[in-house]
């Protein structure tokens, strides 16, 4: 492990193994965070991994970790989510994108006023990835990097992996496309990260694929359906309040996006909400219906403070303070709330709604 990586003692517990979902947000570097989230539960061996649903980010992250968990187990996910954040450091490294020192010095981890950030938003803006790469030149350094990394075939073959549940949006249809365990490729986790201002949407088996965030970041509806563990573990990278109102073409891009992006998950946190109350009611029956425990991993009084830049920000330093957030945020979150899972929820479901 990284010698500057946070470090923590496992809760002390008497309960017996615990089965959870993962939940995953996208949020592109801003998923740091969740690698150390992952990294703080992986210290805990009363959870049981059951299934996970990701988007963006969180499709990355969670193939990176089933991938390293069904290979190497605990430490095998631990290793192979680090070996991952680290190649994004390297390769940020000799990005043009990356800040100039000076810059640095002066604006830290948000690059709004660097001048390869400010070119590059400007260039997204005036024209689409079609009309800049005419050619269909592959330009793309996280498909080399995932090729790199992973052997996604190992994870489809293992009939003993954590189930896995990948979002994407189908741009002719407009509906949720979930690729499961089976059906991961890199393309369909480059299809779950595609931004349309970005790159060309991913096509895969004659169908167009934009990032799954517009529909489901991340969708949990596979997480109930498919008769997995009770317990849903949110691991939250967009703000859902802020109180200043962005007044700059970027900050209300970027106030769009998490209000879009967040807007998939609330319709579902209502739907999950209305079911719940019909069931202590006694109005609707089990089997058929369950009972479904909700949690959250977040840190919204940090994460409020990175722009949108910081979300293609791959400086080492970033990705490492994000790293520790996230584990902050889960070290919280089991020593508030380890005992409701298996039991009840401890996430607030009226703070979405």
């Amino acid at each position: 492990m990284d010698s500057v990586s946070p470090t923590a003692a496992p809760v002390s517990h008497s309960r017996g193994t615990r089965k959870i979902n993962l939940a995953l947000q996208g949020g592109g570097t801003h998923g740091a965070f969740t690698w150390g989230v992952m990294e703080r539960l992986l210290d805990e061996d009363w959870l049981d991994f059951d299934g996970i649903s990701g988007t963006s980010a969180g499709a990355i992250n969670a193939a990176v970790f089933a991938l390293g968990l069904s290979q190497g187990g605990r430490p095998g996910a631990r290793e192979a989510m680090e070996k991952f954040w680290k190649g994004i450091g390297s390769s940020f490294a000799m990005s043009p994108m990356k800040a100039s020192p000076l810059e640095k010095a002066i604006w830290g981890h948000d690059m709004s006023n660097s001048l390869a950030w400010n070119a590059f938003e400007a260039m997204t803006r005036i024209a689409s990835p079609y009309q800049l790469n005419p050619f269909s030149l592959e330009f793309n350094p996280l498909r080399q990097a995932l090729l790199n990394m992973l052997d996604l075939k190992l994870l489809r073959e293992d009939k003993t992996a954590i189930r896995m549940y990948i979002s994407a949006t189908n741009v002719r249809t407009g509906k949720p496309k979930v690729f499961r365990r089976e059906e991961i490729t890199v393309d369909a986790l480059l299809a779950s990260a595609c931004l349309p201002n970005v790159f060309k949407a991913v096509e895969i088996d004659g169908e167009a694929y934009w990032d799954g965030g517009y529909l489901g970041n991340p969708a949990l509806w596979p997480l109930y359906h498919e008769r997995s563990a009770a317990d849903i573990i949110l691991v939250q990278l967009n703000p859902l309040y802020r109180e200043e109102v962005p007044t700059t073409v970027s900050d209300i891009m970027n106030r769009l996006n998490e209000i879009s992006f967040n807007a998939s998950l609330m319709s579902e946190m209502r739907a999950i909400d209305f079911v719940q109350r019909l069931l202590e009611g006694g109005r609707l029956e089990q089997p058929r219906y369950r009972r479904i425990f909700l949690h959250s991993i977040e840190d919204e009084v940090h994460m409020r403070e990175f722009k949108l830049s910081t979300k293609f920000n791959g400086d080492w330093d970033f990705l490492q303070t994000l790293r520790r957030y996230g584990h902050a945020a889960a070290d919280r979150f089991l020593g508030t709330s380890a005992d409701a899972i298996g039991k009840d929820s401890s996430l607030d479901i009226q703070r979405y709604l």
